[in-house]
């Protein structure tokens, strides 16, 4: 898995592009605080490579709790900047620091 972050220097705001390799899956999605937790809200692409792929804006200067779906599936992302214990999930997110 991998986070990429691009900061725009017109904006304040961070492009940060999550991929996450899982040739086996048939869909992945990114849900957090950015989108209220909706697994219908961001939808990663599946490349030819096996790889989903997703962009979003985030604002900068934030931090922003995250997980990915994997069929149904919630899993963190070993490259999370840290992470932060969920009671409501009763396990841990992974969190970004914009």
């Amino acid at each position: 898995m991998a986070i990429t972050k691009q900061y725009l220097k017109s904006k304040p705001v961070c492009k940060v592009t999550f991929t996450v390799p899982a040739e086996e899956a048939h869909e992945v999605k990114v849900v957090g605080t950015f989108n209220e937790w909706n697994t219908e809200a961001t939808p990663l692409k599946k490349l030819k490579n096996g790889n989903f792929k997703g962009t979003v804006n985030l604002d900068k200067d934030q931090s922003y709790e995250f997980r990915y779906v994997v069929d149904g599936s919630y899993t963190n992302d070993e490259q999370a900047d840290a992470y932060a214990w969920s009671d409501y999930a009763a396990a841990e997110n992974g969190v970004l620091h914009l």
